[in-house]
């Protein structure tokens, strides 16, 4: 118990090549180098996901013109009847042809439908036989006024028989100014059995089928009175705000675009601005006449009309149905001529055709449909397959 104990040799050794003190290096290497390794690992993850996720702008493929006349204003309307004016018979009988339907366009004098007509055609030809007849009658009066008039002359016959012979030429006479009467009356209501379009218009509604009796008044329950409903012009009524009416003037160009067809313009000009305004929704209504028309134009129909600085020249009205995209976004490498289509998140490279050029964007003749999205400013690092998301 009483000998000294060296315990020097249990002290903590602190020199440079302590074991603890390399320990805590190589720990300090391993962490700097997984920290490496992760930040790598993140690098590439951004990279791979990253850049197949950029962000870039798009284009829809839409339908648009040179638009060198500007639009000064945009009102909404609706197609709507000059007048309309009811087709009938100036005779009574049964319908035996209707040749037309609502919606068919009608030009002036054409035969829309007939009405039985054997019965006047049957007094046509009477009056006709008739006629004849008298005309007869009228060569044996003159001959026999003559022969009196020889005998007259002579002395041979006596003045009351040179009369009578006057008198039964000129009862023929007048039996032939009877008869041609007659055949111009049979011959009325020949032509009265012919329903013709009195103008140039729409059929709007049928209002008898075939078959039926029709009456010039219809005032049997058993028959009609109009065959058909037309209309010689159609109009636009369109309502513009007070605050812009100013821009309105007459005869003014404007493009009328139909609802219905939205890819189809018709040339127009302002024919009327009503003197009043409509208290309850502080517009005016602006009649806009069409300068010409087609099938598709029907009344009632929803309209919107611009009205133009300028008239465009016709060609541009044919320009405005044509699919068009930004110039910016179309792409030539090796002969090829094509876009960046965005399909489902993922681009997609389509060839396409091309038109004129409208501005700063250019007509495609094929290869794309309007509601498609292109790219509209591709950069080199886009590819085929790359995913993206759309710059809003």
């Amino acid at each position: 118990m009483g000998e000294n104990v060296d315990i020097s040799a249990l002290r903590i050794r602190r020199d440079a090549n302590s074991p603890a003190k390399s320990s805590r290096r190589n720990r300090g290497w391993i962490i700097i180098a997984v920290f490496l390794v992760l930040a790598s690992l993140a690098g590439y993850i951004f990279v791979v996901t990253g850049a197949a996720d950029p962000e870039i702008g798009v284009s829809i493929v839409s339908r648009s013109g040179n638009n060198r006349a500007q639009s000064m204003l945009t009102a909404s309307g609706y197609v709507v009847a000059q007048r309309e004016a009811a087709v009938a018979s100036k005779g009574t009988g049964r319908l035996v042809y209707l040749g037309v339907e609502e919606g068919d366009r009608v030009t002036q004098g054409q035969i829309i439908a007939r009405l039985e007509d054997s019965d006047v055609l049957a007094s046509l030809g009477s009056a006709r036989a008739n006629l004849a007849v008298v005309r007869a009658d009228s060569s044996e009066a003159t001959a026999n006024l003559k022969r009196q008039q020889a005998l007259k002359d002579q002395n041979l016959t006596s003045q009351a028989n040179l009369d009578a012979a006057k008198t039964a030429y000129q009862k023929v006479i007048a039996n032939i100014g009877l008869a041609a009467a007659s055949i111009r009356e049979a011959e009325v209501a020949v032509e009265n059995t012919v329903i013709r379009a009195p103008f140039n218009g729409t059929v709007l509604t049928k209002n008898a089928d075939v078959g039926e009796i029709v009456a010039p008044f219809a005032a049997s329950t058993n028959s009609r009175g109009a065959m058909v409903t037309t209309a010689p012009r159609e109009f636009v009524e369109a309502d513009v705000s007070e605050s812009n009416i100013t821009l309105v003037k007459l005869s003014q160009p404007c493009e009328i675009m139909l609802d219905a067809y939205p890819d189809q313009r018709y040339r127009g000009y302002v024919k009327k601005i009503v003197p009043t305004a409509d208290r309850s929704k502080a517009t005016v209504m602006v009649k806009v006449a069409f300068d010409s028309l087609d099938g598709k134009v029907l009344p009632e129909m929803s309209t919107k009309v611009q009205f133009l600085s300028e008239a465009r020249p016709a060609n541009e009205y044919s320009d405005a149905r044509m699919l068009t995209i930004p110039t910016s976004s179309i792409l030539q490498r090796d002969r090829r001529t094509y876009v960046l289509l965005i399909n489902s998140g993922v681009i997609e490279e389509r060839d396409v055709k091309l038109g004129q050029p409208l501005h700063d964007r250019t007509v495609v003749r094929d290869g794309l449909q309007q509601g498609d999205q292109v790219v509209t400013e591709p950069t080199a690092n886009l590819k085929a397959g790359t995913k993206i998301r759309v710059k809003r």
